[in-house]
């Protein structure tokens, strides 16, 4: 069992000074136990992630800077800063930066699961399929390429 650790994550900084690369998106983790995961997210215009799904866990964005297109349970809707996004556990989801602006968000979810060590395989990882198939392997699961029209 992980405990949550005491302190302050610095914006721009992730916990114990971990950074992601995952699909050209800048990821920090900010903070990791068993009830929750909680990181940043950095998308530069035309960044997305696709429509997808966590069976076992319940997902928020706290949008911090721009803003965020999300397709959630098949209705398009905008957030922005300061704007926060709740998607239970079995809901499609994904969310687009289609703004010519970097946009900035927290996420979290709970329980963490086992999104943090999909991150960790996923780092600098550049084949889409490969990436599909460890998610599928870590409890989250990708819609189809048609879900994101």
């Amino acid at each position: 069992m992980s405990d949550l650790a005491k302190g302050i994550t610095r914006k721009g900084e992730g916990f114990a000074g971990t950074t992601w690369n995952i699909l050209g998106q800048v990821y920090f983790p900010k903070a990791t136990c068993d009830s929750a995961f909680a990181f940043e997210t950095n998308s530069d215009p035309g960044q997305f992630v696709p429509v997808h799904v966590h069976p076992t866990q319940d997902e928020f964005i706290l949008v911090q800077e721009g803003e965020l297109d999300l397709k959630l349970d098949g209705v398009w809707s905008k957030a922005k800063a300061g704007d926060l996004v709740r998607m239970p556990r079995g809901v499609p989801h994904g969310y687009f930066n289609k703004s010519d602006k970097p946009a900035r968000a927290l996420f979290w979810v709970s329980p963490a699961g086992k999104l943090e060590d999909l991150f960790k395989a996923l780092h600098d990882l550049s084949d889409t399929a490969e990436v599909v198939r460890l998610s599928a392997l870590h409890e989250v699961d990708f819609l189809p390429p048609e879900a994101n029209e």
